[in-house]
């Protein structure tokens, strides 16, 4: 039942910051913070939820040149929902990340209470967490990428960090209780006013490619936040990761997490938005997704777990339904946490995926095996691609006899994703 497996590694462009600290340093000048903010001045850096490689390096080169430049730093903790929208459950994600008072030499405000600042013309309310105003300036710092959700120019990134990630459960529940096509201009507008009311010096927008190497950093002033965005954007889109084809009969995913996306798995990379009353993505098409288990660093929230159609016993005892609801609540998008078909163990719900689709014979089974929708430099593929991979100068078989092989429990045991050069990862 069962296919063949070939293990096939994607070359992404790969271009990258050699010096990330000098970048930054070089970066924040561009501020001139001296002439704008007296000394002894209390500056808040943003920090969020999402996973953003080198972001503990980012953040402690801010906190020094700002010491340096004789201010005084803070972290902010801007993450919508997240971390139940608590002070306590803010500190524990940023703890899990790296991101301490300890680590950063500098105090965390964490917290979810937030004041409007103005509205919009159609009558949004623009929320900011109150301890922006126990700062003189604030410098957001955020990765720039596609979202799950919006669409249009600016997506995830630094307008959206000011709108949801500081506007805290407010924010966040207004802005995601709006239809899809108003968001768009929604997170302009509400922005707008922000940026115009709120201290914000500026943003560190951050872009990463393909292999998670930082490839941009670059300081944005409040002026030309909106206007500049959409550029790195552009870039974004460009070196994210995808799947190698558009045509699959079963994806299989190794974990999905908030650490890899904030629907768990990235709704770009599997074609699947499971929106109400919004068109699903014309590709990739995928007819069946199997998810294996939950990522530790997602602390319990299996947000966009109704992404698949199967999981297993394993990921759903992990689930922190308390988290997991509030932040899928807040989203409005409620079918992307309805639990898939679940089963015992990870072979059972391969295989129970492939019966499902009524293919009696294996060899011709268009069937992918990736670690996460963030990971897919490494990707084992049925032989049914081996022509199709060949053809491609990007694609490159590195194992082309692989078989599924599981233990004693029922779980997958011969199949690695680590990079071939970095056995640690």
């Amino acid at each position: 039942m069962l296919p063949q497996l070939m293990l096939v590694r994607q070359k992404f462009a790969d271009y990258g910051i050699g010096d990330i600290p000098l970048t930054v340093t070089k970066e924040l000048a561009r501020f001139k913070l001296r002439e704008r903010l007296p000394q002894g001045a209390v500056i808040g850096i943003t920090a969020g939820s999402r996973g953003i490689n080198n972001i503990v390096a980012i953040l402690k080169t801010v906190v020094d040149y700002l010491k340096d430049q004789g201010f005084e730093p803070c972290i902010l903790a801007a993450m919508g929902s997240h971390g139940e929208g608590k002070a306590e459950g803010q500190l524990a994600v940023l703890r899990s990340l790296g991101i301490t008072e300890e680590s950063m030499a500098a105090p965390i405000l964490a917290g979810s209470e937030t004041v409007e600042v103005g509205k919009t013309a159609s009558g949004l309310s623009a929320y900011i967490n109150k301890n922006v105003y126990k700062t003189q300036g604030v410098i957001v710092i955020n990765r720039i990428k596609p979202h799950t959700a919006l669409t249009g120019e600016i997506q995830s990134g630094l307008v959206k960090k000011c709108v949801v990630g500081l506007g805290g459960p407010s924010g966040a529940k207004q802005f995601h209780s709006l239809g899809v096509s108003q968001l768009p201009a929604s997170i302009r507008e509400i922005g707008t006013i922000l940026l115009n009311n709120c201290p914000v010096i500026g943003g560190l927008g951050i872009v990463e490619n393909a292999y998670e190497h930082t490839a941009v950093i670059k300081a944005i002033g409040t002026d030309k936040l909106i206007e500049e965005e959409p550029a790195l954007f552009r870039q974004a889109l460009q070196l994210m990761p995808r799947l190698p084809f558009d045509e699959w009969d079963v994806l299989v995913i190794g974990e999905m997490g908030k650490n890899y996306s904030g629907t768990g798995m990235d709704t770009n990379v599997i074609g699947r938005f499971r929106v109400q009353g919004e068109p699903e993505p014309a590709k990739p098409s995928i007819r069946r997704i199997v998810v294996l288990d939950l990522a530790e660093a997602s602390h319990g929230n299996a947000n966009g777990i109704g992404l698949a159609d199967f999981t297993t016993e394993k990921l759903v005892k992990k689930i922190d339904f308390q988290a997991t609801y509030l932040n899928v609540l807040t989203s409005t998008f409620v079918p992307r946490c309805f639990i898939p078909l679940t089963f015992a163990t990870e072979k059972e719900s391969i295989e129970k995926a492939i019966v499902s689709l009524g293919k009696s014979d294996p060899g011709t089974l268009r069937m992918g095996i990736v670690a996460s929708t963030l990971h897919l430099e490494y990707v084992y593929l049925s032989r049914t691609f081996e022509e199709k991979v060949k053809k491609r100068t990007d694609l490159e078989i590195v194992d082309d006899d692989v078989k599924l092989a599981f233990d004693a429990g029922g779980n997958m045991k011969n199949l690695s994703f680590a990079r071939k050069d970095d056995q640690s990862q």
